[in-house]
């Protein structure tokens, strides 16, 4: 009788704790791993990535467990915005710079880097040249509105910048180029970017750099060849439209001109820049 009740107890003392296991909230990259391991989800990356998979999803699973930002969004929303980057076919590793999600206080968002637009431009087969960069005091000797002819011939004469540039030249001889004054870019990025006021902000740590991208994605955008795959590009870099919960908190929506993301702080920045030319094909 007495191991009766022992065996009962022991019983009972199971169920609980397995009650108790159960009941427990799941870590996020738990809930993340049980996402990627979902049947539908599995078909959704064969479909599309088809033997890379696997691998992909494996990114997937290590981005989001090596960002504590991200982990402060639903996991859904993480590898929904992940999707947008497997749609262009661009890997989402942090390190090689092609595309990334980043988030701010639980919203994730899809991001393209600077490599990614070039990869975007090469698979068009249409460029020839892509660059971008600083204008430095002493360089600049005029710009047609016109024509779009920028001449930046000049010699330097120190190391401020007064603006940045992006010049665009495509295999059948179209060619055009962009300058804008750091004073202009400057407006442009208190008009389109949410988070410019913020002192975290790359706009206040990497303004130069921010600067460059921007004017890279603007060339492309006004004259650039706009495959299907580049103005999806576009469209998925778009912040989310606010709503409920996201317009009681400004501070939610994320810089889309930015780049690279800080793990610790979720700050944006831009992690590399072109060299003096950026030939996309021969």
């Amino acid at each position: 009788m007495a191991n009766t009740v022992t065996n009962a107890n022991g019983i009972i003392a199971q169920a609980a704790q397995a009650q108790m296991e159960a009941s427990k909230p799941k870590k996020p990259g738990a809930i993340m791993q049980s996402l990627l391991d979902n049947e539908q989800t599995k078909k959704i990356l064969q479909n599309a990535l088809h033997e890379n998979a696997d691998s992909y999803a494996a990114s997937i699973l290590d981005l989001y467990n090596s960002d504590k930002t991200l982990q402060q969004c639903q996991p859904k929303l993480v590898f929904g915005e992940c999707l947008k980057a497997v749609s262009l076919k661009l890997p989402i590793n942090k390190q090689l710079g092609f595309a990334y999600v980043v988030a701010y206080k639980g919203i994730p968002q899809f991001q393209i880097g600077y490599k990614g637009l070039i990869q975007l431009c090469m698979r068009t087969g249409q460029y020839k040249h892509i660059n971008a960069g600083e204008v430095y005091e002493g360089e600049y000797q005029g710009y047609s509105k016109l024509t779009g002819e920028l001449d930046i011939s000049g010699e330097r004469t120190s190391d401020k910048v007064i603006g940045y540039f992006a010049y665009l030249e495509t295999l059948n001889g179209f060619t055009h180029s962009m300058y804008w004054t750091k004073e202009e870019v400057e407006r442009h990025a208190k008009k389109y970017s949410k988070s410019f006021s913020y002192s975290s902000s790359a706009w206040k740590t990497d303004f130069d750099k921010m600067a460059v991208k921007t004017m890279l994605r603007n060339l492309l955008s006004h004259y650039g060849y706009m495959s299907v795959e580049m103005m999806n590009a576009f469209s998925a870099e778009e912040p989310k439209k606010a709503t409920e919960e996201t317009s009681a908190q400004d501070d939610n929506i994320v810089d889309v001109d930015a780049t690279v993301v800080d793990t610790e702080t979720g700050e944006v920045t831009e992690q590399e820049l072109f060299g003096d030319d950026v030939s996309v094909h021969d």
